[in-house]
Formats: C-alpha cells, sequence, structure tokens
C-alpha cells in the first residue's frame, strides 16, 4: 500500500477539483437528505477503484472534502503527485488472480469506477475478449474479494448503454429490458448480471447506477471533443438537428453515488439517473457558447446527410450520439431515494465551458 500526501485544498493538478467550493459539496444533496431521514452515519472507509478517472478524482475529492470517511483510491498507475487525505494503492489489473486485496479489509464500501471503454486489438472477437476480461472478470474478482473480507456494499457505476444507444417515444427505464448495442455496454451488462450473482451468494448489497453521458471541466469523450470545437469557434452542422438528450453533470452524478453508499432503500437496486431536463445538441452547443461569451455558430446541415457521410468515414457512433435521441426517466431515484440533482443543467454546462485549470 502506497500512502500519498497531497497538497491541502486538492491540487488541481490531480485532476481533484475544489468541489468544497461548490453550493452541492457545501449543501449537498447527501446532507440533505441524511437530515430528512436521520441517516448520520459516522466515519466510513470507501474503496474507490479507477479513482483516477474523470469520475473518480471527483468521487475522492467530495469524499476527503466531507472528511470523515477513510478514503483508498485504487489506480492502474503510480503517481508521484503528493495528496493528503487518502491513501492510494496501485493496481495494474483487477482481472489477475494474484492481487493483494488487503486493501480492502477494512472498507464497509467499495465504488466500482474502474473499466475499459475502448480496446484495441486485431479483430471484433479480440476486442470483446479484452473488454470481457477488463469489465467483467476484473469487476466480479474485486466484488467476490469484496465480499469475502466483510464490505457491507459494493455501488457499481455501469452505463445506459445497457439499455440502449437510442430512445423512440419512450424515455429508459430500470424495467425495460437490456439492449446493449455495443461491446462495450454487453461488458457492463453481463458485469451487472455476474454482481446480481455474488449478491445472492453472499449477501454484499450491490447497487447499480447507469448514467448517460457525464460531463463536466475537462470531460473525456465525444463532450470533450463537443466543446473543444465549440470553443474554436468552427461552424457546427446542428442547425436542422431535432432531438433530444439526457445528461447528468459531474458533480449530480457524484452526489447520487454518495447517496447510493449509505442510503438503506438503495440495497439490491439499479438505477437510471440524469439532470433532469433533456436538451437537444443545437441547444447545447448554444448553452456552451453563451457560458463561453461567444455566438454559437450552427450550419443548417439535413441529418440524412451527416448520417451518410458519418458512414462513409466510420465515423456512425459519434454522431449518432450527437444526431439521435437518448432519454432516461430519473423516477425512480426521486421516488425511492428522494434524490433531486443539486445542480441544474444551465449551471452544470456552464461550469463545464469554463477554461480548464489543469
Amino acid at each position: 500500500m502506497i500512502k500519498i500526501s497531497v497538497p491541502r485544498g486538492l491540487s488541481s493538478s490531480l485532476g481533484l477539483p475544489g468541489l468544497s467550493a461548490h453550493p452541492c459539496a457545501r449543501a449537498s444533496g447527501v446532507a440533505r437528505l441524511s437530515s430528512r431521514l436521520g441517516i448520520h452515519p459516522m466515519s466510513r472507509s470507501v474503496v474507490i477503484t479507477g479513482a483516477a478517472g474523470f469520475v473518480g478524482t471527483s468521487v475522492v475529492a467530495r469524499l476527503v472534502t466531507e472528511g470523515r470517511n477513510r478514503v483508498t483510491a485504487v489506480v492502474r498507475r503510480r503517481s508521484s503527485d503528493n495528496c493528503s487525505g487518502y491513501e492510494s494503492v496501485c493496481v495494474v489489473d483487477l482481472a489477475a488472480s494474484d492481487i493483494d486485496f488487503t486493501f480492502l479489509r477494512r472498507a464497509s464500501v467499495v465504488v466500482h469506477l474502474a473499466n475499459r471503454a475502448h480496446v484495441r486489438a486485431d479483430s471484433p472477437r479480440a476486442s470483446m475478449a479484452e473488454l470481457r476480461r477488463i469489465n467483467v472478470e476484473g469487476t466480479i474478482n474485486v466484488a467476490r474479494s469484496a465480499a469475502a473480507r466483510g464490505v457491507r456494499r459494493f455501488v457499481y457505476v455501469s452505463s445506459i448503454g445497457v439499455n440502449g444507444n437510442l430512445t423512440g417515444e419512450s424515455p429508459f427505464r430500470e424495467t425495460d429490458p437490456p439492449s446493449p448495442q455495443e461491446p462495450y455496454a454487453h461488458s457492463k451488462w453481463e458485469a451487472e448480471q455476474g454482481l446480481r450473482s455474488v449478491e445472492t451468494e453472499t449477501g454484499m448489497e450491490v447497487v447499480v447506477i447507469r448514467p448517460p453521458l457525464v460531463y463536466g471541466p475537462d470531460a473525456p469523450g465525444n463532450f470533450g471533443r463537443l466543446l473543444r470545437l465549440v470553443r474554436s469557434g468552427v461552424p457546427l452542422p446542428f442547425g436542422m438537428t431535432r432531438n433530444c438528450r439526457s445528461l447528468i453533470g459531474i458533480d449530480n452524478l457524484v452526489d447520487f453515488v454518495l447517496v447510493c453508499m449509505d442510503h438503506p432503500a438503495a440495497s439490491g437496486e439499479t438505477f437510471v439517473v440524469s439532470d433532469g431536463e433533456d436538451i437537444s445538441t443545437p441547444d447545447l452547443v448554444r448553452r456552451l457558447a453563451s457560458s463561453m461569451g461567444r455566438p454559437a455558430l450552427l450550419l443548417p446541415i439535413p441529418t440524412r446527410v451527416m448520417t451518410v457521410g458519418a458512414s462513409t468515414f466510420g465515423m456512425q457512433d459519434t454522431v449518432q450520439s450527437l444526431l439521435g435521441s437518448l432519454q432516461v426517466d430519473a423516477g425512480k431515484a426521486h421516488r425511492v431515494l428522494n434524490w433531486r440533482p443539486p445542480v441544474h443543467l444551465t449551471l452544470g454546462l456552464h461550469r463545464a465551458a469554463q477554461p480548464s485549470t489543469r
């Protein structure tokens, strides 16, 4: 186990945003919920896998900011950065059979974020095999080891891709039959099923969260690419796009993860979550541009033309995520956990559009 010390204030060089400055950190949904329900957990020992990732760094920062948690951050690579408030453990391959899981010994909760979204391989079959090894076998390996060491709850951040890629007239709900379309989503669904088996066999509580696209400052993937395009001032071909998409801001997802760590009613459940307000791609561009203090440049290109062009250049998935509709109904999170996203979509997008401090 490697103990790392980090400068006070959670150095931005670590990618641990100063969430204490955010309204949602000062008056978090978790605190409000705990007060309403009479849930006042004392200190807890939390292990975060995938702690160096976009979501993981924010979860670690939030837990450290609370000041009452013993936090262990599991990462794939050692870092020379200094940090205070948590321990760092380097595990290169969570699917390996010879891992020393002693870092789980005192844990009461595991938040499992470690995963691989894309794998370079010689063939689709080889790619799927590697995704299964990392996302399925690695997840189950951690879960079984956690259960064997008395961990009370295992919070797994899956993907809305388990439900599918696009919605029609109805938004995705937890009760919908799973319909993963991509190898990554297939691997997340298989991991969910494996975790339910571990839950049945061991009694460890499992909570599954299926977020849609997660946005925020320095977000990776499609949102990060869109942000850079808007910032560059290049005209974008979404003037005729008529879609509707659910998103979730990083602060809201972290808030929901923390609720799922403690809330009694979360045990054994699966949740889809969002910011609660859906948005079209053109409106998303307009709001981001406005937050940057620049005009939104949208060209009136027919959707069909862009779809054909995407097929020609092998960019179907990227274009589909910008042109298609994907909505979720987060009503279960509201009903069962009494959770409301603490940060409004407009504020979340404004924060995301600000220049990076990293």
